[in-house]
């Protein structure tokens, strides 16, 4: 009878410290639950600005046949776009994002190909399908156009020699 109370005082014990246990780890999953809520996540501004930027760097790129930069800032495009698809999933907006996809294939192909007619005629498209998502989402007054001035002024658009 000795042997099955101190049996049971183990059991008891061991449920008690598990519960601690499992408390312990509550605190620490509750406080990490609250970190990740306080992580900054760029916006879908902050996303379309950088989309702005490669777009602009993309078309010097392409227009002075840098095929290898070119495909770097399509590369960039695409991965900025995986990523509102991923942190901006709250905005309605991000349902029709897809509608530039045609363009950036188009882009893509001209880029392989290093056809500079197909490249212009694939950006045009692009930027023509950003306006046409930015009318369907009322946000019309956000017009993209071809540059006409270089994104940055410290940066070569011609092809590396």
């Amino acid at each position: 009878m000795k042997i099955l109370f101190v049996f049971l005082l183990l059991i008891i014990f061991a449920g008690c410290g598990q519960n601690n246990a499992n408390q312990q780890l509550q605190v620490q999953v509750d406080s990490l639950q609250k970190k990740l809520n306080d992580i900054y996540k760029p916006g879908l501004g902050e996303f379309m600005l950088g989309i702005q930027l490669h777009h602009a760097k993309l078309w010097f790129a392409g227009t002075n046949q840098n095929w290898k930069l070119a495909d770097f800032e399509v590369h960039e495009i695409g991965e900025t776009l995986d990523d509102i698809k991923k942190y901006c999933t709250d905005r309605p907006e991000v349902k029709s994002i897809g509608v530039i996809d045609p363009a950036i294939k188009s882009i893509n192909e001209a880029i392989k190909q290093k056809d500079i007619q197909s490249f212009k005629k694939g950006f045009i498209e692009l930027t023509n399908n950003c306006n046409n998502c930015h009318k369907s989402n009322n946000h019309e007054f956000n017009v993209i156009t071809i540059p006409n001035a270089l994104p940055v002024v410290n940066q070569d658009f011609k092809p590396a020699k």
